[in-house]
């Protein structure tokens, strides 16, 4: 019989869908995150999992999947620049959360931190260099120092249970 206070020997439900639409209860901001790939080209993917880890030095995080298709570019990078969406960026989440496009088609992007690509109009950007990375299981977690900013003050985008959502 186990001690008092000591952990049962549990673990997680095989069911990944249940899990998934469980942690989809917490609404989340909706991102593009962009950097220059191995050979130099336009890299970005929408991503949620970003998060402020601290304000000094100022540093954040977001988490990559180790079975995107742009996984090796991100790992790779020296920088990187979030951009938060606003609340009528809801096709341009789409857009860089599809595969087989240019997502950066029709997009003027001017140059940000070591060439990095910046999206225009979107609610805030950060531009980072990469501090730190670690092991998360079938996703590594980017840390990134923030050298540069804006905040457009728009309304955000928001992602909860598998839809957008606006304030």
């Amino acid at each position: 019989m186990p001690a008092k206070n000591q952990l049962k020997d549990t673990t997680i439900p095989k069911d990944t869908d249940a899990l998934r639409n469980a942690l989809g209860s917490f609404a989340t901001g909706v991102t593009i995150i962009t950097t220059l790939g191995k050979k130099g080209q336009k890299v970005g993917m929408t991503a949620n999992s970003f998060a402020s880890v601290s304000l000094d030095p100022a540093l954040v995080l977001w988490s990559i999947g180790r079975d995107s298709n742009c996984f090796d570019d991100f790992i790779s990078a020296e920088a990187f620049a979030v951009h938060i969406l606003a609340s009528n960026q809801r096709e341009l989440s789409n857009r860089f959360a599809s595969t087989g496009s240019d997502r950066f088609a029709e997009l003027e992007c001017p140059e940000g931190l070591l060439g990095i690509p910046l999206l225009p109009e979107c609610n805030a950007c950060f531009q980072c260099t990469i501090e730190t990375q670690y092991d998360g299981g079938d996703h590594v977690i980017l840390v990134g120092k923030v050298h540069d900013f804006m905040d457009n003050g728009h309304k955000p985008l928001i992602f909860h249970r598998g839809d957008y959502a606006s304030l």
